[in-house]
């Protein structure tokens, strides 16, 4: 995911913008698990927490793996990606210059000149 446009900032900080992810990245963090006993964990139905464990790792906070089990199952099991969010007005700015939008206006408006 690309921080340095607007859309991917935002994108990013939607992500983890949920009690409910925020729960999933501090569980994951203090104990890689297996998915179903995390969902047991955070008393969470299976489902659901593969909706939200997709959508961290799809932002770039979490990378599954699958490891096989005593009993030879697959375990698909998730790790922090070591992470540090800056955001203020600076990176904001940056964010919405670096966008296709952004560039579009400005070619436009250099056009009209």
């Amino acid at each position: 995911m690309d921080d340095d446009t607007v859309d991917g900032l935002s994108a990013r900080l939607t992500a983890i913008a949920s009690p409910q992810r925020m729960r999933i990245l501090a569980a994951v963090a203090a104990d890689p698990t297996h998915v179903s006993e995390l969902a047991r964990r955070l008393g969470m139905s299976r489902a659901l927490l593969y909706m939200h464990l997709q959508r961290l790792e799809e932002a770039g906070y979490l990378v599954g793996r699958f490891e096989l089990s005593a009993d030879g199952k697959a375990l698909k099991l998730f790790d922090v990606v070591p992470f540090d969010i800056r955001l203020d007005a600076d990176v904001i700015r940056s964010a919405v210059e670096r966008s296709p939008e952004s560039s579009h206006a400005q070619q436009t408006e250099q056009q009209e000149q």
